[in-house]
Parts: structure tokens; sequence; C-alpha cells
């Protein structure tokens, strides 16, 4: 199923927020499975002290300007994709990277546990564990993380907090 529309990258530099803002983040969907990302990435970097580009890892990162932080997810067994992972990403990590892994249970954070120490992520970049909306207790997940000492973050998804679990477009 295909969906939206092509559009130039004037109309979409058009289209942004008139006023000063300090951040673009580039998400939706999977934006490196369209092939003007990386140069709208490279045109948004001039115009915003900081650029960040979300990807859900299946795709390759090497591209990315130096200069754009990149939020690369890590799916694991329990989100049914964790085949989708591109382990050849770990070599192209860099300080201004941010690993998130999403966790369902207790089976997906001991998987976890084993993949940051198999990779040395958290020597790598900052590393944010969170818990898929009403399947893991954050309660739970804070307790293991400062049980095992791992140097992660805890994340939540806080729109979902704030705006509720079937609120989109916040």
């Amino acid at each position: 199923m295909d969906s939206g529309q092509t559009q130039t990258f004037e109309t979409i530099l058009k289209a942004l927020p008139k006023q000063k803002t300090p951040l673009a983040l580039v998400t939706g969907g999977e934006p490196l499975a369209q092939k003007n990302c990386i140069p709208l990435l490279e045109a948004l970097l001039p115009l915003y002290p900081h650029v960040q580009l979300e990807t859900a890892g299946a795709y390759d990162i090497s591209q990315v300007p130096q200069a754009v932080s990149v939020i690369l997810d890590i799916k694991t067994p329990g989100s049914g994709e964790a085949e989708r992972n591109r382990w050849q990403n770990i070599q192209h990590l860099r300080a201004n990277t941010e690993i998130k892994i999403v966790l369902t249970d207790r089976a997906d954070y001991d998987w976890a546990k084993d993949i940051l120490d198999k990779y040395k992520l958290a020597d790598k970049c900052t590393v944010l564990m969170s818990c898929t909306w009403g399947s893991l207790n954050p309660k739970d997940l804070a307790a293991w993380i400062v049980e095992d000492e791992l140097p992660v973050r805890l994340q939540l998804q806080l729109h979902k907090y704030i705006w509720g679990a079937e609120v989109t477009g916040v």
C-alpha cells in the first residue's frame, strides 16, 4: 500500500514552521526507506541547530550526515520484528546516536541485556529502554535496571500518559 504524496524539497522547506525551533526530527514510517531522506537531512542541517533521524534500524545508517543525531531502534523478539535488525549499523554508531529498545516482557529485557553486553552499546552511545504500552509495567523495568546497574536510561511514552494511548498525531 502506498501512502502520502511526492513533494519537492522547496515545498517541504516552505511548509516548516516560521518560528525558530531548535530541533527538526525526521520520523514516521521509515524515513530511510525514502530515496531522498539523506538529501532532506542535509537540507535541514543549516536551518536547525539540532537535526534528528528516528529509524527502525532495518536500513543502513552509514550515509547519515555526522551532524545528524540518529535514534536507532533495536527490535526485540517480543516485537515480532527482531529479524529486521540491521546489525551492521552497530559499526556506524557515534556519540550522538541513541539506541532505543522497546521491551514487552522480562524475556525481552534479558535479551536486551545480552545485546548490550555483546555489542558494548553503552560504551558507544546512549541507550534507552522503554516499555510497550500496556504489556510491561514501567516500575518493573525500572527495578530491573537498578538491580542490574545497567548503564541505560528509562524512557516512557509520555504522550500516552498525557493524552491517552488512543490519541494519535501528538
